[in-house]
């Protein structure tokens, strides 16, 4: 490779680090350090000890150790069933399973209120914004986490140990609490770590469904009322929780046990019924009612029905601030949401390139020509080129970690104001940050998987980098862009944390319309909400749908 195309290499290597870098720095590590900074202040040192503090921490905690045992229980006895045992529908249960995770929490609180509240279904519990009524919605979100992790190493396992156990006169139950669960151990730690995580900075779920407060919605109410100095203490109290959970979340992935090889699958069997009874009646009763029960009652309005919900769409709610329409919400849910894609795009793809690429000692070095020494690699890890890599991934990854309202808060208290005066423009803009971890994750492990040699092979035959990179890493990295694409515009266009504390009333959101519609009284309020979540949830199911038919024909692993 001549001088010219080595620094023209390093140069596109700078700027492919270097500028991603600037753009999570001004819009992630500044609003979290200012967020930070304010938390430790003198004002709100005093709300840190105050009684008030302890008991939203205390119930953030309960509710997302509820909301994880829920999970593990339920999520644990799926992943046998879905993943190790064959019958007709399997694939369709899964598909089913899975759909929960890509729907805004929005969405999600108000289908289980239709199912709670009155005239519901499950109104007979009378769980109607009660904390339980939270737990379950926590769990119908997080039951696809553990069942997706768990059942993809249960599927893995050899399944030679356990027939051994099974010749020695060991039962079902003695050859899975001393045989598959050791070797399950690993990720169901590592499940449970991530749903509590998620279940401790629910926010749209507890906002929507009521019954209680946690540290998610304190920050949003002390914001509103303009005590920034308390929202600013929740929110460091809320950061270390996250903190901790990703410590310990990131011990438990170590420890995850490695499959030895494919396990045969099964027929279903008589002492598989009580888990698959179990988790038919998990995806059920508990994924497939609270959406039935959401689509039925959009349709109906003083007992009867009839279309008025979706009529009123295009009127404003009554009492709604500003008098924005369900259709003029959408249409600004749709602009920032393509807006959030592309500034995501723009910074995770050439993230991507740069992180996928062994720089240094890293890359198999190449001896001296005619020693006939051969060629020898340096593990990846060992040199401080691929530790600095390692560190900015970590970095980049970071917003995945971080609840959406501490990132909204941490706007309003930074880009609010000098030097930059930003207004609903950053609603995009924190969504692109919100969501660019996803565009990482779909196309690391794709670009990762691009054998070197390919590229040296169009180096040495004299190709330039540009057309190394046009011929050779962005074929290969369009195969993943689609799932990309998906992932950050659906959760772009979900995303109802940091929008609720950035959207006026004049520019809000879809999601943040329906928290305003449910907040007011009234039958039609309450109608157009249910109208309005079914139009959204089915725009982003449509979304992550073309985006996994797309993977699907690539052929990108899931």
């Amino acid at each position: 490779m001549s001088r010219s195309h080595t620094r023209t290499r390093r140069l596109a290597f700078a700027l492919a680090i270097g500028l991603p870098l600037a753009a999570l720095v001004v819009f992630f590590a500044w609003p979290v350090a200012a967020m930070l900074a304010r938390g430790l202040g003198p004002e709100a040192l005093g709300v840190l000890g105050a009684e008030r503090t302890r008991r939203l921490l205390g119930t953030t905690v309960q509710l997302a150790a509820a909301g994880t045992i829920g999970s593990v229980l339920l999520g644990v006895p799926g992943a046998y069933v879905l993943y190790a045992c064959r019958f007709p529908g399997r694939r369709a249960l899964r598909a089913i399973a899975t759909i929960p995770f890509v729907l805004p929490t929005v969405v999600v609180g108000v289908a289980f209120r239709s199912l709670l509240g009155r005239d519901g279904a499950y109104s007979f519990l009378g769980l109607d914004q009660t904390t339980t009524a939270i737990v379950a919605a926590m769990v119908f979100f997080n039951f696809s986490v553990v069942v997706r992790t768990v059942g993809t190493m249960w599927a893995g396992l050899d399944p030679r140990t356990a027939d051994a156990a099974r010749m020695l006169g060991a039962g079902p139950v003695r050859v899975f609490r001393t045989v598959t669960l050791p070797a399950l151990r690993g990720a169901v730690a590592s499940s449970a770590c991530v749903v509590f995580l998620f279940c401790s900075t629910a926010y749209g779920i507890v906002v929507t469904l009521g019954g209680t407060s946690t540290l998610e919605s304190e920050i949003a109410v002390q914001t509103f009322q303009l005590n920034l100095d308390a929202a600013a203490a929740f929110s460091f109290v809320q950061f270390a929780l996250v903190a901790l959970t990703l410590t310990i979340s990131s011990r438990a992935s170590r420890a995850t046990a490695v499959a030895m090889r494919p396990s045969a699958e099964h027929r279903l069997r008589i002492s598989d019924l009580p888990s698959a009874a179990l988790t038919f009646a998990v995806v059920f009763g508990l994924i497939v009612a609270p959406m039935a029960s959401l689509a039925v009652r959009s349709f109906r309005q003083d007992g009867q029905w009839t279309l008025a919900n979706y009529r009123l769409l295009a009127t404003p709610g009554k009492g709604a601030a500003g008098g924005i329409t369900v259709v003029e919400a959408l249409e600004h849910s749709l602009r920032a949401a393509a807006i959030a894609t592309a500034i995501a795009l723009a910074i995770g793809v050439p993230l991507a390139f740069a992180l996928s690429r062994p720089t240094g000692p890293a890359r198999a070095r190449r001896p001296p020509e005619g020693t006939g020494a051969k060629r020898r690699r340096v593990p990846r890890g060992r040199s401080p080129e691929s530790a600095a890599l390692r560190a900015i991934e970590s970095f980049a990854m970071a917003p995945l970690g971080v609840s959406a309202v501490t990132v909204g808060f941490g706007f309003i208290i930074s880009l609010q104001g000098p030097p930059l005066y930003m207004g609903d423009e950053l609603i995009p803009i924190a969504q692109a940050i919100i969501a660019m971890p996803m565009v990482l994750r779909a196309l690391l492990p794709i670009m990762r998987a691009i054998d070197p040699r390919l590229r040296d092979a169009a180096a040495m035959l004299g190709a330039s980098p540009a057309r190394t990179l046009a011929t050779v890493d962005a074929p290969i990295m369009f195969r993943g862009l689609g799932l990309a694409v998906g992932f950050a515009f659906a959760m772009s266009l979900g995303e109802f944390g940091a929008s609720s504390f950035l959207a006026s009333d004049d520019n809000g959101t879809l999601p943040v319309l329906v928290s305003r519609l449910l907040a007011r009284p009234g039958g039609g309020n309450y109608g157009m909400a249910m109208a309005a979540s079914v139009i959204l949830g089915l725009a982003t199911a449509l979304v992550m749908t073309l985006s996994e038919h797309t993977r699907e024909r690539n052929h990108v692993p899931a």
